[in-house]
């Protein structure tokens, strides 16, 4: 069976892409490892099917992702638009000394934040060596924010970035060597502090809107829509409690969180829509959103993440979620909000 695929544009650029992404952290070996021939078949089978929007970034194991999916799109037919990032320098280090991190089979470096103009433009370049690919058309600043740096740790980083990095970032797009240009996080506040730098095309947000959480909703979301901004949602699946598994923001879920995860399923179990497919489906009710992007491990799993991408969804299953309280109040649903 073919997947139905809409399209998106992205912001005000001319780029469009279809509403389902394939994100390519989990195929760089997080938690466990994934041989490079299945995760270069899965790219290669995510172009097959149609998809048009490939995402990577240097931390994806430390350089491995971008690696293979470079492989696969010098090879393709058609290039689907290509995001990655910067704010990462990668330096060589023995495997003995290096900090994998989460990534179980990593190329052999250390990462080093850097945000100044100088490191938004090395790590550029970098990437595009890495990727053997003369262009890219989306570069997200990655994971700058307290989340990651804590508050006083990023107090430093976000003066490189405003201080240059962002003129960096500007400067390519201005100049036609990028489409557009964003940030990659898992916290909507540092999107609002972002704005008060400049415009943005696109944000790639993980994990804050879902069919779980909707904390971005306001006020976001609302400003993606006046600043004419899109978003890219990952996490869709929020760690994977909303497939099935434990975890929630990359931690075991508490006990309030799997409660509200089990009275969702229940109203997907009244409608006889699987879980997963609600939750893939759901952030793409906001207008804001153009993109959702899971990141399957296989051509298999990409497969069942097509299965629930082709499930239909009646538009009762949001309403009844909206009447029981398991929607944020204001949130988008076909006719009407929460």
């Amino acid at each position: 069976m073919t997947s139905r695929f809409d399209t998106r544009r992205v912001g005000e650029t001319a780029l469009e892409v279809t509403t389902l992404g394939l994100g390519c952290a989990s195929l760089a070996g997080i938690f466990s490892r994934v041989p490079a021939d299945q995760g270069r078949a899965t790219v290669q089978h995510a172009l097959d099917k149609g998809i048009t929007y490939v995402d990577t970034a240097p931390q994806y194991g430390l350089g491995r992702s971008e690696h293979f999916v470079g492989d696969v799109l010098r090879e393709a037919a058609v290039r689907p638009v290509v995001s990655t990032k910067v704010g990462r320098l990668l330096k060589p280090v023995s495997p003995d000394r290096q900090d994998k991190g989460n990534w179980v089979d990593p190329l052999p470096f250390d990462q080093q934040y850097d945000y100044s103009y100088d490191g938004v433009m090395r790590s550029f370049e970098d990437s595009l060596q890495r990727l053997g690919l003369d262009r890219v058309d989306i570069v997200y600043v990655h994971d700058i924010g307290t989340a990651t740096h804590g508050v006083e740790g990023n107090k430093p980083l976000w003066a490189q970035l405003a201080g240059g990095g962002y003129r960096a970032l500007r400067g390519l797009r201005d100049s036609g060597v990028i489409k557009a240009i964003g940030l990659g996080v898992n916290e909507w506040q540092v999107l609002m502090d972002a704005f008060a730098l400049g415009d943005w095309d696109v944000f790639l947000l993980a994990g804050r809107y879902t069919l779980l959480e909707q904390t971005s909703l306001e006020p976001f979301l609302s400003t993606c829509i006046a600043r004419k901004a899109s978003v890219v949602v990952g996490g869709p699946f929020n760690s994977g409690i909303l497939v099935g598994g434990d975890k929630f923001n990359y931690e075991r879920a508490p006990e309030e969180i799997v409660t509200k995860v089990r009275a969702i399923e229940a109203v997907c179990r009244e409608f006889g829509v699987p879980l997963p497919a609600a939750a893939l489906q759901f952030p793409l009710t906001h207008p804001a959103v153009c993109n959702v992007l899971p990141g399957p491990r296989s051509p298999e799993e990409l497969d069942g993440i097509l299965d629930w991408w082709d499930s239909e969804i009646p538009d009762a299953l949001w309403t009844a979620l909206a009447e029981k309280g398991l929607l944020a109040e204001g949130t988008p649903i076909p006719g009407g909000t929460a």
